[in-house]
């Protein structure tokens, strides 16, 4: 049995680079990292400072008034999502995990951002069909092993110009080496990759922040 792979997507000088030269984050998303740690299983889940100072220029580059957030979390990156929107803007943000609810809406509530987001809490599968809106921009951070089907969802509901986040799409480095990494996470995300690249709907790249972050534009209807 071969030797698996020692992956680094960025070297953690490269890293560490970035980040001291990355806006400086504020006290508010800093506290509400501090309790994400505290008190869930999985704190590395929350966005981070970088990503987050990168989803508040995407959505303000796009002047967005719609967005739409699949895995809220802790609210981190639906806090910076809300930072960015339009005057009068809105975002929906969908988290299946109700026990999350309470600290999310009390952080969104902090950054004054309680009229700019809607959270709705449940399957986003089945909540995403009954939302009528149009967006700008989709950001897509929950369950990996449903990232197809999100897209499917959601393709027809982005205007043409918007554009589809998602986030997680290098998989720490697993997704680029086929053996020794066949887990069905890294393979549910290889899919969605190629899904993505393949629709001629859209323009695709991947940018090497964090664990990946894949940009598509859409172009046609």
């Amino acid at each position: 049995m071969k030797k698996k792979k020692n992956i680094e997507i960025t070297d953690a000088g490269v890293s560490q680079y970035i980040d001291q030269h990355t806006t400086k984050e504020a006290e508010l998303l800093s506290g509400l990292i501090r309790e994400t740690h505290l008190n869930t299983l999985a704190p590395q889940m929350a966005s981070g400072n970088t990503q987050g100072v990168l989803l508040t220029m995407f959505v303000q580059m796009m002047q967005a008034e719609k967005v739409l957030e699949i895995g809220t979390f802790t609210g981190y990156s639906a806090i910076c999502l809300a930072r960015g929107l339009k005057k009068g803007g809105m975002l929906y943000t969908i988290e299946v995990n109700e026990e999350l609810e309470e600290m999310a809406k009390r952080y969104i509530k902090k950054a004054g951002l309680g009229d700019r987001v809607k959270q709705i809490i449940g399957n986003a599968l089945e909540i995403i069909p009954d939302i009528k809106e149009q967006f700008d921009l989709v950001f897509i951070d929950a369950e990996k092993r449903n990232y197809s089907n999100y897209f499917d969802l959601v393709a027809e509901k982005v205007r043409v110009g918007g554009v589809i986040l998602a986030d997680n799409v290098l998989w720490s480095g697993k997704v680029a080496y086929k053996e020794g990494y066949n887990d069905k996470d890294t393979e549910a995300i290889r899919v969605f990759n190629n899904q993505v690249l393949e629709d001629e709907r859209f323009s695709t790249t991947i940018l090497p922040v964090r664990d990946g972050i894949l940009v598509a534009q859409k172009l046609k209807s």
